[in-house]
């Protein structure tokens, strides 16, 4: 394992206090997040979210007594840019910490580097179940795997009155865990499962698998992609007169944006969120997420990427948390601290539970979620 020595921001403003001279560097916190290609959209809005958590860091104080800088690096929806990105920002710009990657597959591309150069990474979005199983010690994930969606999704179960679904899912690792899991699921709860139809991430023409799920005898759709694929989905599907219930996982569907973007054809679709903006007086923490929201329009962004940009927000505080209780911005510390953090957030109160081998597990964060429907081109709630 590569060794570096670290000498923190707040350690040198000592010494250059001690000797006279007034300076502090501000601590950096590398964030790796598609902001081109296919997820872009999606990437934009988590970067936006930690924006406005570090502003409202700075304006309290900052962290330690120093302001918290965001270097934010692009990694191109590729998870060969995603591991080259997380290196630059470890290794040219010395950050201690990070937070990214959005997509399963761009996250497992990184983690090898965290363990080489020995830096955490606060991931605030992907699902893959591989990213806590693996054995990385560096990982911290406040994003549910898709096991735990799963199971949130089994209260869901008895108002959906589902008897057979079929799968269309984007070909990635994010897809490929949502199918195995949720699959899993539903056969323990006597559900049948029928077709799996898996599309690239970039594609835009989905007729071929539409047609195959329109003449199967499933009942229900589950869709896991991101929010430009799913809004080609959402039209294709109702071209083609397909009477199914249709229901996303992974939080990235971006409701609001459907229901711009899609018109119609969004109507009647249920989708699993993890914050949900439109009742905040059912938050976990509701004076947090009245503050949220109100920073989020107040900055002029669009309302349909709170659902998104939350993760960003809550992902920073997080990270502020573990470097007020490391005391220091070291990666090791930092990496320790983790552990012992409790941070009210937008999704709830973030403690991490050991995930993976023994002696070498990952934290994940056992996330909330909530089950919306699109009615008449307005969100409602299960249960509503």
């Amino acid at each position: 394992m590569s060794k570096r020595t670290y000498i923190t921001s707040l350690t040198l403003s000592i010494l250059l206090a001690s000797a006279g001279v007034s300076f502090a560097d501000p601590i950096k916190i590398g964030v790796n997040q598609p902001l081109t290609g296919p997820f872009a959209a999606s990437g934009t809005y988590i970067v936006d979210g930690a924006k406005l958590a570090v502003e409202e860091i700075n304006a309290k104080g900052g962290v330690l007594g120093e302001k918290l800088e965001l270097l934010i690096e692009d990694n191109k929806s590729n998870p060969t840019e995603a591991a080259s990105v997380a290196e630059k920002l470890i290794e040219s710009d010395k950050v201690p910490v990070m937070m990214g990657a959005w997509g399963s597959s761009l996250t497992l591309a990184v983690m090898p580097k965290l363990m080489q150069y020995g830096v955490p990474m606060l991931v605030e979005t992907s699902s893959s179940s591989k990213i806590t199983k693996q054995g990385n010690p560096y990982v911290f994930r406040i994003s549910p795997p898709s096991w735990v969606e799963a199971q949130l999704f089994e209260k869901y179960l008895p108002q959906l009155g589902i008897k057979k679904v079929d799968f269309l899912a984007i070909n990635n690792d994010w897809g490929r865990g949502t199918v195995g899991d949720f699959s899993k699921s539903f056969a323990d709860k006597g559900i049948s499962v029928g077709l799996t139809e898996m599309m690239d991430q970039g594609a835009q023409d989905l007729s071929a698998q539409l047609s195959k799920i329109k003449s199967s005898d499933s009942d229900t759709i589950i869709i896991t992609t991101a929010v430009e694929q799913l809004t080609l989905v959402l039209k294709q599907a109702a071209a083609l007169g397909i009477n199914k219930k249709i229901i996303t996982t992974g939080g990235s569907q971006n409701p609001d944006q459907l229901i711009d973007q899609a018109g119609s054809a969004a109507n009647d679709t249920t989708h699993m969120v993890f914050f949900a903006p439109w009742t905040p007086e059912k938050s976990p923490h509701p004076d947090k997420a009245q503050t949220f929201i109100e920073a989020w329009e107040k900055a002029g962004h669009s309302r349909a990427g709170l659902t998104e940009s939350y993760r960003g927000y809550d992902g920073i505080y997080v990270i502020k948390a573990a470097i007020e209780k490391a005391g220091v911005a070291e990666p090791q510390a930092i990496k320790d601290a983790f552990w012992n953090v409790e941070v009210p957030t937008l999704n709830g109160t973030v403690t991490f539970t050991k995930d993976g081998p023994a002696g070498q597990e990952s934290g994940q964060y056992m996330t909330n979620g909530t089950l919306i429907k699109i009615v008449d081109g307005k969100i409602v709630l299960a249960g509503s």
